[in-house]
């Protein structure tokens, strides 16, 4: 008989290979293939073209009505300026370029989609994803109305939203010449 060493040095090499040879194996014995149902579910991305969004539509009306009704003046403040959460309309001219006034999505994105998708995602904090395309449609001409982008009375849907003209216009991700450990771009104002 063996050592006491040579015994626990052999079991300790016998259970890495082992634990190596079955982790290569072709299944691991638990899980499972999602179904097409359940990717479909997750599969949650929506382009700037919009082909991936949902049917469903609102207003801006509609969208202050859902402001209130899903508690999103205890963040962002009854007005959209005034909570603790990020601000939601501009406080500064219109007049001013956009990169001079606040960091604001509905002003910054180059896309409406995006703040559509960021709402659908995001909102509201702590009950992310429980908002139907029809509230999420509403929010989103809401907070485009409530910063100028269109006028209070304009459906979003999944025709229009895509088309929604972006206060930034052509003013974002454009090649610049920076290169790692130099400084920001001049005039970058973050």
């Amino acid at each position: 008989m063996g050592s006491p060493k040579v015994v626990a040095i052999s079991l300790l090499l016998g259970s890495l290979l082992g634990n190596s040879a079955f982790a290569q194996s072709p299944t691991y014995g638990f899980g499972r293939t999602p179904t097409a149902e359940e990717l479909r579910r997750m599969d949650i991305s929506i382009s700037h073209e919009g082909d991936e969004l949902p049917s469903g539509r609102g207003n801006a009306k509609q969208g202050a009505q859902v402001y209130l009704d899903k508690g999103c003046a205890a963040c962002h403040g009854a007005t959209g300026i005034e909570g603790m959460a990020p601000i939601l309309r501009s406080k500064r001219s219109a007049k001013l370029p956009i990169w001079e006034r606040e960091r604001i999505l509905p002003l910054r994105a180059p896309h409406a989609t995006i703040v559509w998708d960021y709402i659908r995602r995001g909102m509201p904090a702590g009950l992310e994803g429980t908002l139907t395309p029809d509230e999420v449609y509403a929010l989103t001409a809401y907070l485009l109305f409530l910063n100028d982008v269109i006028p209070e009375d304009q459906v979003l849907d999944r025709q229009s939203l895509p088309k929604v003209k972006m206060p930034i216009g052509d003013n974002y991700a454009k090649e610049h010449d920076w290169k790692p450990n130099t400084p920001r771009l001049e005039g970058y104002p973050y």
